[in-house]
């Protein structure tokens, strides 16, 4: 079965949804008056070639002034012509003047022209009037490939992946044979809809035809597959290919930053050195976003350095991404600040990444100082403005700065995003006004786990635990399947009032859930704390003997301090044993020892574990208070 098609249409738009990794900026409209001036006296045909030209040159300016000469001399252009002024038109956005080509089509008579009439659907998809391009499509009399490729992409960029896959279901009912564009954009709207199944048929769709390695279809196999978080499926598409471009490595290395593989992107971006591939811009961007925790400092650092190698510093998407990253990997606020200062094209994007990123350092102050100087300099909030706000006037319990930013909130109209209320009930909740974090938890349109979870800790935090477990139960009866989190914070709220036996039930239903993450050294801590707290100190130490997991020093902290407050000086010089074997130089642990063993009487051996701890030059820091 033959795919191919005419020549000139392969000249025409590449499509927009297979540069997922490598995203292309149009240009706005240009008038290109000089060349009217060179050329006062052109005919119609010297007309039509300075348009073929320069649309061949710069693909996204349209020169309405020639335009509109050729219509105030009664040209009429030909179909090739039209073709190119409408594809032209679709690559600038210029919705406005397509119309007026759109019009012209019909008066000389090429409304019937399939070529001319893919373009105008083309056209009108790109612009964002995809009810026009569904009204053209529906009434052309013959459609072929393009004609479904050109609406199916539409409806992608206008963000209706469902109805883009209904068209390619429809389009292969009718007979029509897909082509390597039809595939590669079915496949991105696949995993917008996350149908994995429908995806891996149209794979196989795609080998049936022969063009599962096209360096298109290829490249958004990979970036479904990672997006799906398949990365092994996404790398053992990414072995298979035969031909890659930086494309298909950028997107390979996205797909590890997306499933959170930091040291396998860093060992694929080495690959690309040695064979000799330069990195760009993207590539760098999609691998420092696979950075997000002190671990990856080392990492982020390096990668940083090879940038001003490059001479990409004054990139402004990876200065803002740098923003980003040593806030995420690092707690040093001078690092972070000199970052700040490589940054020299300030937009909405990078304002909201140095607030984002002073909130993600605990300086709530200097994020709302942020926040305002961006006020004054008269740039537009977004929900992510907004959500670190929120987050930010939460860690300095600042209740008043909150309200107002409510109303901010309101009067900018993102009340209703999702994002954004759960940023308020954590706020409400942080600053202790639970009835406000309640109110605003009940206005929240589908309450999602952080939802959820924002009102549960705000509730455990300020000590209301029994409410905790009412909230948890209603939960459980929603449609809403707690995580990992939840179950931290409930477990936390029944140690905090003694509820035993529910605390032992919840950490059972976490366990025996195999579609959560197995239990964490916090879930067992708050556990041995449980048990603590309730004078069951036996039972915390068996249920330490018993862990799957090595336990971490939290675990027999917990137990420690309990043995300080029933006075149990065998356990807890078991307990302080095994702490001070793993981890000699805490000074917590000889503390609490120590404390044990005055709290009994055992004074000297009290003093002999502080001697110890001073000969071996462990130090307490100092506590500090906000008064």
């Amino acid at each position: 079965m033959s795919f191919s098609r005419p020549s000139c249409l392969l000249r025409r738009t590449i499509p927009e949804v297979c540069k997922t990794a490598y995203q292309l900026h149009s240009r706005p409209v240009t008038t290109q008056t000089h060349l009217l001036a060179l050329f006062p006296g052109d005919d119609f045909y010297s007309c039509n070639g300075h348009v073929a030209c320069d649309t061949d040159n710069k693909p996204n300016s349209v020169d309405l002034k020639l335009w509109s000469q050729m219509q105030q001399d009664g040209s009429a252009p030909n179909a090739h012509i039209l073709n190119r002024m409408v594809s032209a038109c679709a690559k600038s956005g210029s919705v406005f003047l397509g119309v007026q080509l759109h019009s012209t089509v019909i008066k000389v008579g090429f409304d019937s022209n399939v070529y001319i009439c893919s373009a105008l659907v083309d056209m009108y998809g790109k612009c964002g009037a995809v009810s026009s391009a569904q009204r053209l499509f529906d009434e052309m009399s013959y459609r072929n490939v393009v004609s479904w490729n050109s609406l199916i992409s539409g409806y992608l960029q206008a963000g209706c992946p469902k109805i883009a896959i209904e068209l390619f279901l429809e389009m292969v009912k009718v007979g029509i044979a897909p082509t390597h564009f039809t595939v590669s954009a079915v496949l991105v709207a696949c995993w917008r809809t996350e149908d994995t199944k429908l995806g891996i048929q149209v794979h196989g769709l795609s080998l049936k035809c022969g063009f599962c390695y096209h360096i298109v279809v290829g490249t958004c196999l990979i970036d479904f597959y990672s997006k799906g978080w398949k990365i092994v499926a996404s790398r053992l598409m990414f072995d298979l290919m035969p031909e890659r471009n930086i494309i298909t490595w950028t997107s390979m290395v996205a797909g590890y930053a997306h499933c959170r593989q930091p040291v396998a992107a860093m060992v694929l971006v080495r690959d690309m050195q040695r064979w000799g591939i330069r990195l760009n811009y993207v590539t760098y961007n999609c691998l420092l976003s696979s950075f997000s925790s002190s671990n990856d400092l080392d990492h982020s650092k390096q990668v940083h350095c090879r940038i001003i190698q490059e001479g990409l510093e004054s990139n402004s998407y990876l200065a803002v991404t740098l923003v980003k990253v040593y806030s995420e990997c690092s707690s040093n606020l001078e690092d972070f600040n000199k970052v700040c200062s490589g940054v020299t094209r300030w937009d909405q994007i990078s304002w909201n990444a140095v607030i984002g990123g002073l909130s993600n350092l605990g300086n709530g102050e200097a994020a709302l100082q942020c926040f305002s100087k961006m006020r004054q300099a008269g740039f537009d909030m977004d929900l992510f403005t907004f959500t670190s706000v929120l987050r930010a006037i939460g860690m300095i319990s600042s209740l008043e700065e909150g309200k107002q930013t409510h109303a901010l909130v309101f009067k900018m109209g993102y009340g209703a995003n999702l994002n954004v209320q759960n940023g308020l009930v954590s706020m409400y909740a942080r600053c202790g006004s639970i009835n406000d974090a309640k109110r605003a938890f009940s206005s929240t349109d589908g309450h999602d786990v952080i939802s959820w979870n924002s009102l549960l800790s705000g509730c455990a935090y300020h000590g209301y635990g029994r409410e905790v477990v009412e909230l948890f139960e209603k939960m459980r009866r929603s449609r809403v399947k707690p995580d990992n989190t939840t179950f931290l914070v409930v477990l936390s709220a029944c140690r905090h009032v003694g509820l035993v036996d529910k605390g032992i039930e919840y950490f059972d239903l976490m366990r025996n859930d195999y579609s959560l993450e197995p239990p964490t050294t916090e879930h067992y801590s708050s556990m041995v704390d449980l048990f603590s707290r309730a004078g069951y100190l036996s039972e915390a130490e068996d249920f330490i003997s018993k862990m799957p997991i090595e336990p971490g020093p939290s675990v027999y902290k917990a137990l420690l301090s309990a043995c300080q407050v029933h006075g149990n000086v065998e356990i807890a010089a078991r307990c302080a044993k095994k702490l001070l074997h793993m981890f000699p130089n805490d000074p917590v642990s000889y503390v609490l020892l120590s404390n044990v063993l005055a709290t009994v009487g055992y004074w000297d051996n009290a003093a002999s574990i502080r001697k110890v701890m001073s000969d071996r030059g462990v130090r307490k820091e100092p506590g500090y208070s906000w008064i």
